[in-house]
């Protein structure tokens, strides 16, 4: 399956200038790196890795009401670490995957900083290029857009024709136990339809349990964090 657009040209526009406000307001905030106290976690950004934003909560809060003591997790693109770490506080073992190398190292000491480096182990992968066996949970923030990134802080919001995310709902279920589920978070200043179309096309099914909501430029951005599940024939 490739990209074919479900938004309008003119939303499509309206989220490029969107991603290139926070493309530049990323760079100028993150020279230097940041510290983020979140949920409970220290966490120290690089500038080459995405930030937590104020709505990652939606997320990271579905982490915890979700993992139980006897998961294997999986994290996919892991970034600083940060749903990695937040598993970790309760299940058994978490593996956590970024492309981007700063991002390797960053959730390593995150995980050391947070005293859960015994059930995190991180690894540089593509997708599912160096991930092994199945999981009882996946964890996946993508990129939201679909533009063709320019740098390694870029490849974290934007995925170029949503490869990755198309490559990802492709072999996923080989890497989830039967009674697996999903935890993805999306928003609609990313092609949220594609994102439905993909999951459904793959055998999901999914239900929002978390969502909010911003205004841009007087225009309504939601987010969701669904739970998705193999649908039942």
């Amino acid at each position: 399956m490739s990209y074919e657009p479900t938004i309008s040209a003119e939303d499509a526009e309206r989220l490029r200038r969107w991603h290139e406000s926070a493309y530049a307001q990323g760079r100028a905030e993150g020279r230097a790196g940041q510290t983020f106290d979140y949920l409970g976690l220290t966490l120290d950004v690089p500038p080459d890795v995405m930030p937590i934003s104020r709505v990652s909560h939606l997320l990271g809060q579905a982490v915890l009401a979700d993992v139980r003591p006897a998961d294997r997790v999986l994290d996919m693109g892991t970034g600083s670490g940060v749903n990695a770490i937040l598993a970790a506080r309760t299940a058994r073992s978490v593996v956590a995957v970024d492309i981007n190398p700063s991002a390797i190292e960053a959730a390593r000491a995150n995980a050391r900083r947070n005293g859960v480096a015994d059930r995190v182990e991180v690894r540089h992968s593509a997708v599912f290029s160096d991930v092994d066996g199945e999981f009882d949970l996946i964890v996946f923030d993508p990129p939201f857009r679909w533009f063709t990134p320019r740098d390694r802080l870029e490849m974290a919001m934007s995925d170029e024709n949503y490869r990755a995310l198309t490559e990802f709902f492709a072999q996923v279920r080989s890497h989830l136990t039967p009674a697996g589920r999903m935890l993805i978070f999306f928003g609609t200043s990313g092609d949220l339809g594609y994102l439905r179309s993909i999951a459904g096309s793959a055998g999901f099914a999914a239900v929002v349990i978390a969502t909010d909501h911003v205004l841009r430029d007087g225009v309504r951005v939601d987010y969701y964090t669904y739970r998705m599940t193999m649908a039942r024939d």
